[in-house]
């Protein structure tokens, strides 16, 4: 079974989908760490109703020696509004993914974050949008893509509305990407994710 970190600045949603997913048996693993760059994040407090450990932390030095003090095997970024650094990368190189919540490689890298995604695709236009999971390397959102699905924009929709819409399948492929990581059903070829079921 591996250990999961989960690292997160908001409510927390998503980390609620993968510590429900992992106590029902989905995911083999277990979510052993949730940290926050921000201090009243709610994310933490619902680590802390699961009676995981959470903590406040922003020195990225820090985060990286708590990693690896509680021997993390995965790490989540899960609503992390913060560019981890090429070292953090290269500490726990294909052992970090994301979940954004468009098509990348659109909608996606610096400025791009919570509803302004969603926003944007509505500026734009676009048909249609979905939300992605993908390794974390050097860049803003251009790492190997592990997952994606799409979602149809309406004619009707605003940016909270087709956030609630997009979020549902962010909460379906984040678990089952972190259920195919767990069990190595996972390789990297250049830019490509292949999954081994």
């Amino acid at each position: 079974m591996l250990n999961i970190g989960v690292l997160i600045s908001g409510g927390g949603t998503n980390l609620q989908a993968i510590i429900d997913e992992t106590k029902s048996g989905g995911i083999n693993g277990t979510v052993k760490l949730v940290i926050s760059n921000k201090e009243d994040a709610y994310g933490l407090e619902r680590a802390r109703l699961s009676g995981i450990k959470a903590i406040y932390e922003t020195d990225e030095d820090k985060i990286i020696g708590l990693l690896k003090e509680n021997n993390i095997d995965l790490i989540v970024l899960a609503g992390y509004l913060k560019i981890i650094t090429p070292k953090f990368v290269d500490e726990f190189r294909n052992k970090i993914i994301n979940i954004h919540p468009s098509l990348i490689p659109s909608f996606c890298g610096k400025g791009y974050y919570g509803e302004k995604v969603h926003q944007g695709v509505i500026d734009y236009g676009a048909k249609v949008t979905g939300a992605t999971v993908h390794f974390v390397d050097e860049g803003a959102d251009t790492g190997a893509i592990i997952m994606q699905e799409t979602v149809n924009v309406e004619q009707d929709d605003d940016a909270k509305s087709l956030a609630k819409r997009v979020l549902e399948v962010e909460h379906r492929i984040l678990k089952e990407s972190i259920r195919l990581f767990c069990e190595n059903k996972l390789s990297i070829q250049g830019r490509r994710v292949f999954i081994n079921e």
